[in-house]
């Protein structure tokens, strides 16, 4: 039976398999950009026009980079046959929606959805291995 725990926030997710052979980490990054919008930039003139900041461009353009993020997490999580979502943030709750609406047959191989602060790789690893053990 393999398991997969993921260990997931909006830059990065560790997935640590659990099968016969062992346990294995791999990290898959997200490449969501970090911004942060600096704009209001004054013209010369006392009175004269600001620079705008389109706050709904970099949204919706994280939205579709945080998209590509989890279908490439779901496509590595196709073999498993029991996964655990942790993660500090909403992350691990909205990558579980993505794969309620988009991926059901992984969706119902969720066992369970946690927080977790960061931690290391060992104590990634150790997270999933208790988590599976009970």
């Amino acid at each position: 039976m393999k398991k997969i725990g993921v260990w997931m926030d909006k830059e990065k997710a560790h997935l640590v398999h659990l099968d016969g052979d062992g346990e294995r980490m791999e990290t898959i990054m997200s490449n969501v950009e970090d911004y942060n919008a600096v704009g209001g930039a004054r013209h010369k003139n006392k009175w004269g026009p600001q620079d705008q900041v389109h706050d709904s461009t970099y949204t919706e353009r994280e939205k579709h980079q945080m998209k590509r993020y989890f279908r490439d997490l779901a496509d590595t999580l196709k073999g498993a046959d029991a996964i655990a979502l942790f993660g500090p943030a909403e992350t691990n709750v909205k990558f579980e929606k993505f794969l309620k609406e988009n991926h059901k047959q992984l969706s119902e191989k969720i066992e369970g959805v946690e927080k977790a602060d960061s931690m290391t790789d060992n104590q990634v690893k150790a997270l999933v291995r208790d988590y599976f053990k009970n």
